[in-house]
């Protein structure tokens, strides 16, 4: 899907359009808060499919009062559902396909943040916050466990005792205070919130895709693996290699010595 082309109909859970290599996929279920059912889920692999096809930059969004509240628990059978089974089968799935598209994804979330939308947000890049917006772990409330990759990700951003003091006590962090402990990106004033994420979108869109792609590749290899300064080293010579073969890294130095700005390809 391409240009204008986008998923419609007011039937759909999940409203996606690519344009200028900026996929858009917003989350559109307002009245339910957002909450994600299967239906949904599927929506949200078959736009990011898409994405991977024919876009540079995914933007994650949402419409109504807040990002998502998780899944849709009005589907759940508690005492007959195996809730690892769910995770496993239906959300974690799409999750795995948000973190692996190899250019830059960003998450521009208000309001609750919650469950697998706090994983869906975590799965991008870059996060945009809302000074208003909601993160955290509800799941004290429900007898649950925290999921949707956000023990890996609270860990290595907050630490153990902040994680499991969120975990415990089911207390949220706003925007402001998410970007203040580097659990988030940046924190913007809410207003700014949709225009802020798209204008960053826009202008990555226009860099270069293939060293963008490089770095995405070295950040999830440091962040799984134990990685000396000798293998960064190494793994930096290589991806360097990699990029100063393609046609952007030669237009990005003509166009620095040349002083005017750089006509990125993505080749």
């Amino acid at each position: 899907m391409t240009g204008s082309e986008r998923m419609t109909g007011s039937e759909r859970s999940v409203r996606f359009d690519i344009s200028e290599g900026v996929a858009e996929l917003v989350l559109n279920r307002p009245a339910q808060l957002n909450a994600m059912t299967p239906e949904m889920v599927d929506q949200i692999n078959a736009a990011v499919e898409q994405a991977r096809d024919s876009a540079r930059v995914l933007l994650v969004s949402a419409t109504g009062r807040g990002f998502s509240a998780g899944r849709d628990i009005a589907g759940a059978d508690p005492g007959a559902e195996d809730g690892g089974q769910v995770l496993t089968e239906i959300f974690n799935p799409m999750l795995q396909r948000v973190a692996d598209l190899p250019f830059p994804t960003i998450a521009a979330v208000h309001g609750a943040c919650l469950g697998v939308g706090l994983g869906l947000a975590l799965a991008c890049d870059v996060i945009f916050a809302a000074a208003d917006a909601k993160f955290g772990s509800p799941f004290n409330k429900i007898g649950a466990v925290l999921d949707s990759g956000a023990h890996k990700v609270f860990v290595e951003r907050l630490g153990a005792a902040v994680t499991l003091d969120l975990i415990y006590s089911g207390r949220f962090l706003s925007g402001t205070e998410a970007a203040a402990a580097g659990l988030v990106s940046r924190a913007v004033p809410t207003p700014e919130l949709a225009e802020t994420a798209l204008d960053y979108a826009r202008g990555l869109a226009q860099g270069p895709a293939l060293a963008f792609a490089e770095s995405k590749r070295l950040v999830r290899e440091i962040n799984d693996n134990p990685v000396t300064l000798a293998r960064c080293l190494e793994l930096e010579a290589g991806a360097q290699s990699r990029s100063s073969a393609t046609r952007d890294y030669v237009e990005g130095f003509t166009a620095f010595l040349q002083r005017r700005q750089p006509t990125f390809t993505g080749a």
